[in-house]
């Protein structure tokens, strides 16, 4: 089945129906980060709250639980956040932010020359084996978290938006 064929019908214009991990990072919104700096400190307020109600250990004893529940929610709102972005990639939710700027960055690399989600550094079976494992795993988040890391030309877009300007 060719990338194509796997198109899904959004509201919104799809930007990248798989994009690298290093754009979904770049194009996170204010809201995005806020998320993700609340469920980080999330973690240790409500083992904080909940030591207060009962007490479970000694002032000691709550370093460590402490330590995981800041790096659970850490972890946590990443994947939130990541997520967030992605579906804003894919047209899931509204993107005209990230339709403006990814329209900036495709411009500037084909007047550079470059190609448009990057150099492929692997042969044709990987590239397409890595588009097919990473394309929407951001749904997929609560089985394994799985980015895309790679270039590869396997990237479905919605050309209608750049072709009516």
């Amino acid at each position: 089945m060719s990338s194509a064929e796997q198109f899904v019908r959004t509201e919104y214009p799809v930007i990248d129906s798989d994009p690298h991990f290093t754009r979904v990072v770049s194009y996170m919104r204010g809201a995005d980060l806020a998320a993700w700096g609340g469920l980080t400190a999330s973690g240790p307020a409500i083992m904080l709250a909940l030591e207060r109600i009962r007490p479970a250990a000694g002032p000691k004893g709550i370093n460590f639980a402490l330590g995981v529940a800041t790096a659970m929610g850490f972890m946590g709102g990443f994947l939130f956040s990541y997520q967030k972005s992605s579906l804003r990639f894919w047209g899931w939710e509204e993107n005209a932010r990230e339709q403006a700027k990814n329209r900036v960055e495709m411009d500037a690399r084909a007047a550079a020359g470059l190609p448009a989600y990057g150099e492929p550094t692997m042969d044709e079976a990987a590239q397409a084996t890595a588009a097919r494992n990473s394309k929407y795993a951001a749904v997929k988040f609560s089985a394994i978290p799985w980015f895309n890391t790679t270039n590869h030309k396997y990237h479905v877009s919605d050309t209608t938006a750049k072709s009516e300007n």
